[in-house]
Order: C-alpha cells, then structure tokens, then sequence
C-alpha cells in the first residue's frame, strides 16, 4: 500500500479532498517534526517539507512535493544527490504577479506614486507646472514640459530579468500596453511572439535599453546579488527597477546609494534582502521608490491552484504518469 505523509498538517477540508485523490493510498499527518521522522520511514510520498533527518530516515520515498514554488529554502545538498523528485508550486501565482509588476509600471508612468503623496497634503499641482496652474484650453500645440513628465509607455521599452512562469505573463502585458519587450534568460528555449529573448551574457544590453527593468527570477547561486551597484548603473538614468523576484537579487544597500546618487528614476519593490525592511531604512522616505510588503502573490485564486496542482500530482503519482513542476535540484544549489 502506497502512503502519503503531510508534514505539517493541514486543515480539515484540504485533508478530505487530498484523502480522496490520494485513494488508494494510505495518508498521515505529522502534527511537528518528531511525528514525522516516524511516518517517513515506510512512505512513498510526502507533501511538505522534508527536513535532512527525515530524509535520513526515508527507506521508500520516491516523491515530495514542496507547498512553495521558491526552492532555495527547501533543497539541501543531500536531498538534492537523492534519487527524491522534488516538484513545486510554480506557475500559481504568474498572472497575479505580473499585475502587481503593471501596477508599479503604471504608477510610475503616471507618476501617481508622487501625486499620491500631493493628495494627502491637499496640493494642487501637475509636475512641470507652476503650483495650482491649469493646463492651457488652446490646445495641445506644442510639448509642455508637464506633457515630458509623464511617459507614454508604447515609447517605452520593458527588460525582464527571468521568462519564466512570472516573466511570460509580464512580457505579456508589457505587449498588450504596447511596449517593446526584452528578456534575459539562461535557460528558456522560447519567448512569447513579440519578445526579444537573450542569454544572461547579454543582460547589460538589455539594462541599457529598457525603460522598465523587471526581476521575476528566482534565487539561485547565480542571481545572488546579481544586482550590485555597478549592474545598477547599467541601467538608464530615466529607469526604474522593479524586484518581485527574490530581496537577495539586489543588494540593499548597494540599490539605496543608486537611487541616493540619482544614477536611476527610482523603485517598485515587493522583496527586500532584508525583510521586514525596518523602519529606519532610507528607502520609506525616498518619493522615487513605492514598497509593497512581499504581497504581490496575494489572491484568493492562489490557494485553490495551490490544492489543484497538489491534487493532480497525486493523481498523476498514483497512476504512474509524469509529475508536474519537476525541479531541476541541481539549478538551486
């Protein structure tokens, strides 16, 4: 009889749909770590997290499928050498992100993120305008300094660092407003009809050219720190970087002098190297830089594909078909 354990449990109306997929399998839930060190012995699968003494312990296991789509914090030099599959949760939380990522493009094009702070102190004015000036009623005849504050984003080109699940549905958007959409990737094989995809060596080029820099990439040994402030300087002047990728991805501090320096337009971050970020941190009081707290996957469409992607691979395992979300173990390490 093949068995499932769920380390750590879960609620009771997961655990009724999960029971009946996982038919025939015998499932079992480990209340903490001790429970399960005794239920991985004998079993076939697991849905969790699979600490390295668990590991130990296994005889049997075969699958384990981790509730997170980020494995940085999951893999472990011995589960990666295991014969373990490992599979995740990408691609649930995609299109929710990238329109996370097309509200920090909007705001910034717009400049809402500085006239929202107008609002809250009652000030009239449109930048490149004297304060409380109308805009003229003769007619758009010639480029106002306020017209150039704002950016027509169909002039504008948007870089993504990572076309994965996150990127696609970004470069996707990006296409829909009209934009020119660029994209570095070491791995995918194939972009979206539209997109200009390139390997990592050419990812300077890419900072150079693109008005928007987005970082949907996950943390790995190689996008640690991959932004440091040299990269940063890449960039245009008149650019904005965006991070829903991983906080690691950019140094903190080496992205707070940047933006101190002026050396780019400013930041739509949603993960930070450090988070929370405290309070003291100088990016709270930066006008340039909009902060969202590590939330641009929330919505109540990602806990139901959470349990549906869980569902179907236990359908899949128990009929011996291929997983689904395959991990790569070696790419993390």
């Amino acid at each position: 009889m093949l068995k499932l354990v769920l380390f750590p449990p879960v609620g009771n109306a997961r655990l009724e749909k999960i029971c009946a997929t996982a038919a025939p399998m015998t499932v079992v839930q480990a209340r903490n770590e001790a429970d399960a060190l005794l239920a991985i012995r004998d079993a076939d699968a697991l849905f969790g997290y699979l600490t390295p003494g668990m590991l130990r312990q296994a005889t049997k296991l075969r699958w384990a499928q981790s509730p997170t789509a980020s494995m940085e914090k999951y893999l472990y030099p011995e589960l990666v050498e295991s014969p373990v599959i490992v599979t995740n949760m990408q691609g649930i939380f995609s299109d929710v992100i990238a329109d996370h990522v097309f509200a920090f493009v909007l705001c910034f094009a717009k400049n809402f993120h500085l006239y929202i702070r107008q609002q809250l102190e009652a000030h009239w004015q449109m930048l490149g305008r004297e304060a409380s000036e109308l805009p003229g009623y003769g007619g758009p005849g010639e480029v106002h300094p306020s017209d150039r504050a704002a950016m027509t984003l169909a002039d504008c080109t948007l870089g993504i660092v990572g076309l994965g699940g996150i990127g696609r549905e970004v470069a996707k958007r990006a296409l829909a407003f009209g934009m020119r959409a660029l994209a570095v990737d070491p791995r995918a094989s194939d972009a979206p009809a539209g997109v200009t995809l390139w390997r990592p060596d050419r990812l300077d080029e890419m900072l150079g050219k693109s008005d928007f820099v987005v970082i949907a990439a996950p943390h790995t040994p190689d996008t640690y720190k991959l932004f440091r402030r040299d990269r940063i300087r890449r960039m245009k002047p008149s650019a904005y970087l965006i991070n829903v990728g991983r906080g690691v991805i950019v140094d903190l501090a080496d992205l707070t002098a940047a933006l101190k320096a002026g050396e780019i337009a400013g930041a739509g971050l949603d993960v930070f190297e450090v988070e929370p970020l405290p309070q003291e941190h100088p990016l709270w009081q930066m006008p340039n830089v909009i902060i969202t707290p590590h939330c641009a996957a929330a919505s109540p469409r990602v806990p139901e594909r959470h349990l549906e992607t869980l569902l179907d691979n236990l359908r899949r395992f128990v009929a011996g078909q291929p997983l689904r979300n395959v991990v790569d173990k070696e790419m993390w390490c």
